[in-house]
């Protein structure tokens, strides 16, 4: 860590969550266009990345853009890939014990 603060990059800062009302509070303050990204982000102490994300998202949720996952779908998909780690845990436990009673019975 010492290294990198020698070669002139920041610390990195600890993740922090915002609630949802705070993100559209923050995408409606770019939305009205009187300021940048980068103005929002300094005056917020946000990431400007953070700041194109979450405007980006409220793009895509009020089907302005058409490049991403809505936030519905986003929930969506974490749901789906959550129960496909499951039933494939299932499956490999079963496989175990079908292996282990083959053995039993012989």
């Amino acid at each position: 860590m010492f290294i990198m603060q020698g070669m002139g990059k920041k610390p990195r800062r600890p993740r922090r969550a915002f609630t949802p009302e705070f993100k559209a509070k923050i995408v409606e303050v770019c939305q009205r266009g009187d300021r940048t990204f980068s103005q929002v982000a300094k005056d917020f102490d946000l990431t400007e990345t953070a700041v194109r994300d979450w405007v980006k998202q409220a793009d895509v949720d009020a089907g302005v853009r058409a490049d991403g996952l809505t936030s519905v779908e986003r929930e969506e998909l974490a749901a789906l890939r959550r129960e496909n780690r499951r039933l494939r845990e299932d499956v490999d436990i079963l496989k175990r014990a079908t292996a282990f009673f083959a053995t039993e019975t012989r």
